[in-house]
C-alpha cells in the first residue's frame, strides 16, 4: 500500500507576486506540476521523502517528511505574496515560494 502527497497552491489573500505553473519535486524529482488554486495528489512509498516546490530558479526551501501506508501527507505553498520576501528572493532563490505542512 502507499501513502498519497497533497499539495494545495493558493495564497490566503488571493494573489502572488510570482505566478505560472510551479513543478512538484519529490526526492529531488519532479512528480507533478500544479496552477495557482489547484491541488495536486501523488502517491509515495512509505518511508523518509524530501519535498521542494520550484519555478525556473525560484524555490521553496527542502521539507521533509516521513510517509505511513495509506496516510494523506498535505502541503501547501504559495509564490511570494508580500514585496520584501519577492525582492529578497532574487538574491536568495530559495525564498521565492512558500512551503508549509498542513
Amino acid at each position: 500500500m502507499s501513502a498519497t502527497l497533497r499539495v494545495t497552491r493558493r495564497a490566503s489573500i488571493g494573489f502572488e507576486l510570482r505566478g505560472g505553473v510551479f513543478d512538484i519535486s519529490l526526492d529531488g524529482e519532479t512528480v507533478r506540476s500544479i496552477e495557482w488554486g489547484k491541488t495536486a495528489e501523488v502517491p509515495v512509498e512509505p518511508g523518509q521523502h524530501t519535498l521542494r516546490i520550484r519555478k525556473r530558479r525560484y524555490s521553496s526551501l527542502d521539507r521533509s517528511f516521513e510517509a505511513h501506508d495509506g496516510e494523506t501527507i498535505s502541503f501547501q505553498c504559495h509564490g511570494a505574496m508580500l514585496w520584501p520576501r519577492w525582492a529578497l528572493s532574487f538574491a536568495i532563490p530559495g525564498l521565492g515560494i512558500s512551503l508549509k505542512r498542513r
